[in-house]
């Protein structure tokens, strides 16, 4: 069944998501909110999703079963990780709609394709090579130098990269990544990191929220600020362009994310890149859920159930901060911060996932602040910064 084939699913009916960690509980919540059921694939009995959700379908990703299960007892179905095998949800759209398609999530999971995509779309993206192969390896420009070797597969957060200045390097890299097939892209003057988020329907409408500014730390994100404080207009109209372009190009349903680099040349001025794409809800969109009247994961639920997308609307200026498990450490002992101090902050909201442990790296919750004025909001970001021990940006 083609999701261009089904009627809007109203409020009562029962939503699947494949994956149970903290995106796929976001969703649950927005999609309860509205009235409706919901339904987690996810093997871990203790998923941060499955623990909220109607049903829990304790099966891997690729089982037979599992996926049966799921597809008797939702009627359409998204994925809140964009590592889900595509096969698996190729598998479920055989009785189920499924948004994002598995074609879709494919192109997001392989790191050449979507540069392939993002490319056919009309959207420049960082010169790169792909490298799968001793031929391939010893072919690379030297023009790619200094660059980040990164697997074409199974990378996020800052996983499965290694920079690397030289040849040299770069053979070293490839060995130490199992040889399996990357994708070389050049380092380039990033100058700022931005993301847009948009939402596209069945029929091809498509919503988006303002141009995120982010900063990362170690790969993973740290901050998010909305609206983004050092980027002029004509720059963000035209990432939300090039978002909107690589969406319609995909034919694509449901939410995504593309991440931009922002570049500066040598007489400064500067341009646009795209990073890469995520076909979810992301990271540094959470702050819609406290700063905007409709949120990611809302917009996720009515484009999968093919109900109307409204463009939303950021009624307050806002700061997100990543609370990553290293706050949890302290001289070796795990301790909770000190969350009494923080919230008698104005303007904070904390969300917490539900994670039974907290490791260094691992994304345990996020702090969204809000307030009438983006100087206030930083102000006040910048003190829950000093009281979790985060650094100051």
């Amino acid at each position: 069944m083609s999701v261009r084939e089904r009627q809007a699913l109203l409020p009562g009916a029962t939503l699947g998501v494949m994956g149970g960690g903290q995106l796929g509980r976001m969703f649950v919540h927005a999609a309860q909110a509205l009235g409706y059921s919901t339904a987690v694939l996810d093997a871990d009995p203790h998923s941060p999703a499955g623990l909220v959700s109607h049903h829990h379908v304790q099966k891997a990703y690729l089982d037979a079963d599992g996926l049966q299960q799921l597809a008797a007892v939702a009627q359409a179905i998204t994925t809140e990780f964009e590592n889900v095998p595509a096969e698996a949800l190729r598998t479920l759209a055989q009785s189920r709609p499924v948004a994002p398609s598995g074609d879709a999530v494919a192109i997001c999971q392989d790191r050449a394709a979507e540069k392939a995509h993002i490319t056919a779309s009309g959207v420049p993206c960082a010169p790169f090579a792909l490298i799968d192969s001793d031929v391939t390896l010893a072919s690379v420009s030297d023009a790619l130098l200094p660059g980040i070797l990164k697997t074409a597969r199974m990378g996020y957060d800052g996983k499965g990269q290694v920079r690397i200045q030289s040849r040299a390097e770069l053979a070293e890299a490839w060995a130490s990544l199992g040889g399996v097939p990357c994708v070389l892209e050049q380092r380039l003057a990033l100058h700022r990191e931005l993301s847009v988020i948009v939402a596209r329907g069945v029929d091809g409408q498509w919503v988006h929220f303002p141009v995120q500014q982010n900063l990362h730390r170690d790969g993973i994100l740290a901050v998010t600020e909305v609206p983004a404080p050092d980027v002029a207009p004509e720059l963000a109209a035209q990432a939300v362009a090039h978002a909107g372009a690589i969406a319609q190009s995909m034919q694509y349903v449901g939410v995504l994310c593309v991440e931009f680099f922002v570049v500066k040349a040598t007489d400064g001025s500067l341009s646009l890149v795209a990073n890469e794409m995520a076909p979810r809800p992301h990271n540094s969109g959470h702050y819609t859920i406290d700063a905007c009247d409709v949120s990611q994961f809302e917009l996720q639920v009515r484009a999968m159930a093919q109900l109307p997308l409204v463009a939303p609307r950021l009624h307050s200026p806002t700061v997100m901060l990543n609370l990553l498990g290293d706050l949890w450490w302290r001289d070796g002992v795990e301790s909770p911060p000190a969350w009494d101090a923080v919230l008698a902050l104005p303007g904070v909201h904390l969300h917490l996932y539900g994670k039974t442990s907290a490791r260094p790296g691992r994304k345990m919750g996020h702090l969204t602040l809000t307030g009438a004025d983006a100087a206030s909001v930083r102000a006040v970001a910048l003190q829950a910064a000093a009281l979790l021990g985060l650094p100051a940006w």
